[in-house]
């Protein structure tokens, strides 16, 4: 309780102290407004725009959690296969790099034009974003199980499946817990990307809209909601993360 107490006040502190430099900028470079607004011209933007910003984020914010949800189980997933099977480990790693190889930002207009402007196309550009951070993470936490408590269980007469499920998944969670977290950064980055690609609602069709009008005020009103968010629900992860790597590391879990 008192760690968490101890990283609000850090996380404010720092946040002021960003808002007091960004402010100084301001004042002593002299730009207009159109260019680098005042973090009060944008405090107040973000209040009278609340109502069209709230129903953008909300849209964002539900690409971005069914996403998340879907990428994160198709990686564990993936990285369970990848685990059990040498062939398929042959076959789907080299797939995979190349896969990841390929910049999202080339990706995203194929997948609008395959899917759509609606929610489909967003959801599958924030499932592959944050799809080989998830498998590869945990993958590498399964491979990394020490050879003697594999040996031990095999000598004790430990099936395959007994031995993943009751040996090497448990001893993976602080690794799944790392990949979870970064998928909890990279999420809203794929579901703006496909919203500048193609939308007609969320936090990224409303910055296009104010980028063209030179609403600058408004567009760093979005990104301000847009990285509360996604500090949020990094926290959230992190924190869901190392509930479950200490539910399994504890004895008897």
């Amino acid at each position: 309780m008192r760690r968490g107490v101890l990283g609000v006040m850090r996380g404010a502190v720092v946040f002021a102290f960003a808002l007091a430099l960004w402010q100084a900028v301001v004042w002593l470079t002299g730009a207009p407004h159109f260019i680098l607004p005042a973090p009060g011209r944008v405090a107040q933007r973000l209040w009278d725009a609340r109502e069209l910003v709230a129903q953008n984020a909300l849209v964002t914010f539900a690409h971005i959690l069914l996403g998340l949800l879907l990428g994160s189980a198709l990686g564990v997933s993936t990285a369970l296969q990848l685990a059990m099977s040498p062939l398929s480990r042959m076959v789907m790693r080299p797939i995979l790099v190349f896969a990841q190889a390929v910049p999202i930002f080339a990706l995203a207009p194929v997948i609008t034009l395959w899917l759509g402007y609606g929610a489909a196309s967003k959801i599958v550009t924030v499932v592959l974003i944050i799809y080989f951070p998830v498998t590869s993470a945990f993958f590498d936490g399964l491979m990394r199980t020490p050879q003697g408590h594999l040996d031990l269980a095999r000598v004790m007469g430990g099936g395959p499946l007994r031995v993943l499920f009751r040996l090497r998944v448990p001893s993976a969670m602080p690794s799944l817990a790392s990949g979870l977290r970064l998928a909890a950064v990279y999420a809203p980055f794929g579901a703006v990307i496909g919203e500048w690609v193609g939308a007609s609602q969320g936090l990224g069709h409303l910055m296009l809209l104010a980028n063209g009008r030179a609403q600058t005020d408004l567009m760093f009103a979005c990104l301000f909601v847009l990285a509360a968010f996604t500090v949020a629900l990094y926290y959230a992860v992190d924190r869901l993360g190392v509930g479950l790597a200490q539910r399994f590391t504890e004895p008897g879990g």
